[in-house]
């Protein structure tokens, strides 16, 4: 494949993939809006335990198979049906796991309905099995057009059902409610859009060779989900769960910035890269451009809204949530970190390095581990902090592991990124003093500090000859022609 298809397809793939993202996003952002105005810190505090659960178990559903179908070059209809069977066994299994196991997991809390909570909740891994071949099929097609329409039409099902059950008095049952609705909704959609259907066949030789290579991603995929939710299992368990709920919702916010876009560039680049893993030149490249458009975007949004943070959520939220502020600035200091994470380590696992990469990622998950339980003995900030310490040590050690094999080293992506975070920060003191010494109504002012911020940026990256604001332009200007 020419240098000008891999352009077409990722430009394709990401524009796709942000209207997929940023939809779903917006659409999960209104109907947090008032789901939060319905409901009690406590309510999301209680499902933010469950979904930490839930996510692990999904990590096992999957057992790493996705991945391995979209890195392999030829997969066989037999590859196909025997993960498909093998998924579908594995969250049969696991939900009763987690059914006979919830009161249990309800006394550890000391929250007496989480047991009747998690038991609705965990039908969601059943559903799930069922479309993992399916999106991955579409995934290594680079068919992100029907995954935008899947991901879009299932979030406003979901979120419709869950704001009508919030107004109706369900309480916390509105969560369940929303989350389910949005899965089931997706999976009858992939099935109708994806066309395939799995044959009756289960091969052995398949399942082993997919493993080779799917088993590591399992075990990687396992210990990131421990490193990014082990501290909401520590604060659900040292702290409330209205102190769960306050640090639930700042860290909803703060993944609008620091994982909209990384998830854009991660879900297209994963495919993008297994694609080149015979040409080392083109992959570098391709891992250098991304790095630069990720850090374009994100870091100017994540510090936009650390400096905009108490107005904002003032705003959004109500005042009941005010507490939440101080938890989401210091969530935003790592998400800088965390956003750049993902595209060294599609890197390293697109040429098929996943054992390499589980090695680092067992030392990683215990360093992090280390840092938030050290955090943890001064309070709430502290474990926040220990987080953030975790996040920025996860990249370097991510940055150092696909340097072995592009030769892009630390010291080269820093001064590639350094430019656009410290043109962010100069921008971010800027409108920060501009809202301190406004006194005018604080919406008005809110208003005028996201536009002058935004402009600023975008005026001074012109300015500076920003390779990534002219790559971006370039890119959809190419997609327009075609």
């Amino acid at each position: 494949m020419s240098n000008e298809s891999y352009r077409l397809q990722t430009v394709s793939g990401m524009l796709w993939t942000s209207v997929q993202r940023f939809g779903s996003m917006g659409i999960s952002f209104i109907a947090n809006l008032f789901l939060a105005r319905l409901l009690a810190p406590e309510d999301f505090g209680s499902i933010g335990i469950l979904m930490v659960f839930i996510s692990i178990a999904n990590i096992f559903v999957d057992a790493g198979f996705g991945a391995a179908i979209i890195q392999k070059k030829n997969p066989t209809q037999e590859d196909y049906s025997t993960i498909f069977y093998l998924n579908l066994i594995v969250s049969v299994v696991l939900y009763f796991v987690l059914y006979y196991y919830a009161p249990a997991i309800s006394r550890f809390y000391q929250i007496p309905s989480l047991s009747d909570l998690f038991r609705v909740l965990s039908t969601i891994l059943f559903f799930n099995s069922f479309a993992i071949i399916q999106d991955s099929q579409l995934r290594k097609q680079l068919k992100f057009k029907k995954l935008s329409i899947v991901s879009l039409s299932s979030a406003i099902l979901g979120a419709a059902c869950g704001i009508t059950s919030a107004y109706l008095g369900f309480g916390v049952w509105s969560l369940v409610i929303n989350s389910l609705v949005g899965v089931f909704i997706r999976v009858v959609l992939l099935w109708n859009l994806s066309k395939w259907f799995p044959i009756w066949v289960f091969s052995k030789q398949s399942l082993k060779e997919l493993f080779s290579f799917g088993g590591f991603i399992l075990a990687n995929s396992l210990l990131f989900t421990l490193r990014n939710n082990i501290q909401a299992l520590i604060i659900g368990k040292l702290f409330t769960s209205r102190d769960l709920g306050f640090y639930t919702q700042a860290r909803r916010l703060q993944e609008i910035p620091s994982t909209s876009f990384s998830s854009i560039v991660e879900q297209v680049s994963f495919p993008i890269f297994s694609k080149m893993q015979d040409n080392i030149v083109n992959l570098r490249n391709a891992q250098q451009k991304s790095l630069k458009s990720l850090t374009f975007v994100s870091f100017p949004l994540i510090i936009l809204l650390m400096v905009i943070a108490s107005p904002l959520i003032k705003l959004l939220y109500t005042d009941k949530w005010a507490e939440s502020v101080p938890y989401f600035q210091i969530l935003c200091v790592g998400a800088l970190g965390a956003c750049l994470q993902a595209v060294n380590a599609n890197v390293v696992n697109s040429l098929g390095k996943s054992a390499l990469y589980f090695k680092w990622s067992v030392i990683k998950t215990i360093a992090i581990f280390v840092f938030i339980l050290i955090g943890s003995a001064f309070g709430m900030k502290g474990l926040l902090y220990g987080w953030v310490l975790g996040a920025w040590f996860d990249y370097f050690i991510n940055a150092w592991l696909s340097s072995k094999f592009t030769n892009y080293k630390i010291h080269e992506q820093l001064k590639d990124l350094f430019p656009m975070f410290a043109l962010s920060i100069i921008v971010g003191i800027a409108t920060w003093f501009l809202g301190k010494y406004l006194r005018i109504n604080y919406v008005i002012v809110l208003f005028l500090q996201f536009l002058i911020y935004i402009s600023s940026y975008l005026g001074l990256s012109f300015f500076l000859k920003f390779d990534a604001m002219f790559s971006m332009l370039s890119m959809v200007k190419i997609y327009s022609k075609k």
